[in-house]
């Protein structure tokens, strides 16, 4: 089981939806935060409201695409705050296109966030865990990690090889007290979609479709989320599913592994199931 008071626990992607939640928590649980992501006012909030509860965070600008950036973060939190106990690799953005429509400055725009963001949180920050002889890495992929939906080439991508990337970390390290969990939320309450980038082509309307859509499915707060993903951790689950969705996706996904598409055929043709 592992334990969070009194621990150093990093969170990024902090300012907003699941990270702001679950870095809140995790101060309310008695973590020290070190959190971190590029929107200036958001991350301020998320301090601010700690910090009213008595929490202690630390507050870091830091573009996860950027490994330079990262593993400077990572060094200063060591000087800080004595490195990291509990890594929460949250930060994301989303990509609505088809294949024969992706760019490949928008497919790596996704992939730099998404998944290189994650993998410099974790080979950054493992060593500190390794110097300790314990800790815990949290990443957070999606339902979209477990199955495959048109127009999410990209973000499937990222998603899936996080999954991946994090089930490998975790047999590596079987064998030591460093823990590590994938997180797959299904439809949580936060602005993914309306921060996605569309086609340019795409109007007004059919981006607000698109939120009013995602919206009306997006049935977990993010308060819930974070819930989830702290019991999670504490439990040293290997795979945390947030929402009813995300365990009948996994039940689906396993059931029926090439063949669940057709559960999804009317949605994902629309403008309403895209993200989680």
């Amino acid at each position: 089981m592992t334990s969070i008071a009194g621990k150093v626990a990093v969170v990024t992607g902090a300012a907003s939806g699941i990270g702001r939640a679950t870095a809140c928590l995790l101060a309310a649980e008695g973590a020290r935060l070190a959190i971190t992501d590029v929107d200036r006012a958001g991350l301020e909030k998320t301090a601010e409201t700690i910090r009213a509860a008595g929490g202690q965070v630390t507050t870091y600008l830091v573009d996860v695409a950027n490994k330079d950036a990262v593993y400077g973060f990572a060094d200063q939190v060591a000087a800080d705050m004595g490195g990291a106990d509990i890594v929460l690799n949250n930060a994301g953005v989303a990509q609505m296109a088809r294949v024969e429509d992706l760019t490949y400055d928008d497919f790596e725009w996704v992939m730099n966030i998404d998944f290189w963001g994650m993998v410099y949180g974790t080979k950054a920050f493992l060593p500190q865990m390794q110097a300790k002889g314990a800790g815990h890495v949290i990443n957070v992929s999606s339902i979209f990690g477990l199955i495959a939906v048109p127009t999410q080439a990209a973000y499937n991508s990222a998603k899936f090889a996080i999954r991946g990337f994090t089930e490998a970390l975790r047999l590596e390290l079987k064998d030591t007290d460093i823990n590590v969990s994938s997180v797959h939320p299904g439809g949580i309450k936060t602005n993914i979609v309306r921060n996605a980038r569309f086609l340019q082509s795409t109007s007004v309307g059919e981006r607000e479709e698109a939120v009013s859509g995602f919206d009306k499915l997006a049935r977990t707060t993010p308060e819930k989320a974070a819930m989830t993903i702290v019991k999670g951790i504490k439990k040293n689950k290997p795979r945390i599913l947030i929402g009813f969705d995300a365990r009948l996706v996994d039940w689906v996904q396993r059931l029926l592994p090439t063949r669940y598409g057709f559960m999804f055929k009317g949605q994902a043709e629309d403008s309403g199931f895209k993200l989680d």
